[in-house]
Order: structure tokens, then sequence, then C-alpha cells
């Protein structure tokens, strides 16, 4: 006979061996709670969610369209000493989105393309910006799309602060003198 015979088991190393199998498919099983968070972030890569909660409209720019929308239907927050900023979401055409490099937003039209504004960025089918809204700002400016080419052409487009957020223009009015 050999020693390992005569050892008695542990209380625990039956418990241990009993509940192996159930611990084991709780290991599978806890990831299952996460799936349905990650299937609504790759959505909202693939642009299956929309652009936002108001869609502006869809805008010309040179050879290609974009549609733009507000993120969230808000006031301007405040970010630091950066000022007051905004949330815009942008998607150009489907064709268009191999040939463009780069957008940008601006309120305000833009001196150069290196004051072009805040760099549109996430996934071709949603791109986010936090525009500034610069001190002096009225109800009558405009929202300047700046798109950069592969080809390296530049083209531009503006749209009015009115269509774009109408949120805005009333926080405009009520706080405008204290930008």
């Amino acid at each position: 006979m050999s020693n390992a015979a005569l050892i008695p088991e542990s209380r625990l190393k039956r418990q241990w061996l009993k509940w192996r199998f159930h611990l084991s498919a709780l290991l599978v099983l806890v990831p299952l709670g996460f799936m349905p968070a990650y299937f609504h972030d790759v959505s909202l890569d693939r642009g299956l969610q929309g652009l936002g909660e108001r869609v502006i409209g869809q805008y010309p720019v040179g050879p290609w369209t974009a549609r733009i929308a507000e993120w969230e239907l808000h006031d301007p927050q405040r970010d630091g000493k950066a000022g007051y900023m905004k949330e815009i979401t942008l998607a150009f055409c489907a064709d268009c989105i191999d040939q463009v490099k780069a957008a940008y937003l601006r309120i305000g039209k833009p001196r150069s393309l290196r004051a072009a504004g805040s760099l549109l960025s996430g996934s071709p089918y949603r791109l986010f910006a936090e525009v500034r809204i610069p001190p002096g700002t009225t109800a009558d400016d405009a929202l300047w799309l700046t798109v950069e080419g592969w080809d390296g052409s530049v083209h531009q487009a503006s749209i009015p602060l009115k269509d774009v957020s109408p949120s805005m223009i009333e926080w405009l009015a009520r706080h405008g003198d204290k930008l």
C-alpha cells in the first residue's frame, strides 16, 4: 500500500473538486454580461447609432458632403482655461471617407489652415470635435468646416450658428456678455 491512499482527503479538497466545475462555468458567463456594452460601442464606431441627438443637416464642402449634428442638447460646458466648448459630430458621405485627410471646425472664419480650429477625430463614420466658443460670439456668427483632401486640396463651408445649435444661441443670449 502506498502512503497516498492512507492520507485522508481534506474537506477543502472535496469542496474544491465538487465546485470547480461551477466556478469554471461562472468564468465563462461573467464576460457575457459585458457583451451588450461591447456591441453598443462597436455600433457607435460603425456609425449605426446615428450622429447625435439633433442632426443639423447635410452640407456640401467642395466635392464632398458632410452630415453634421449636435452630440448632446445642452448648454456649452466650461473646459478649464480653454473656455466654453460645444460637442459637434460629423460624418462624410460613404464615397468621401477615403478622400478626406483631415477636417476641422471653428466658430469664425479661419485665417489659415494652421488656425483651422478643432480637429475632428474618431471613426470615419462619426467624427467628434469640441468646438471652442470664443469671447464675443454672437448669433450671427458661423461655424466653419475646413476639409483637407489627400490630394492637397482644401475646401471650406460656413454654417450659420442658428442652424447648428439653437440651444447655443439661447445660451449666448443669456451669457454672451460673460464669455
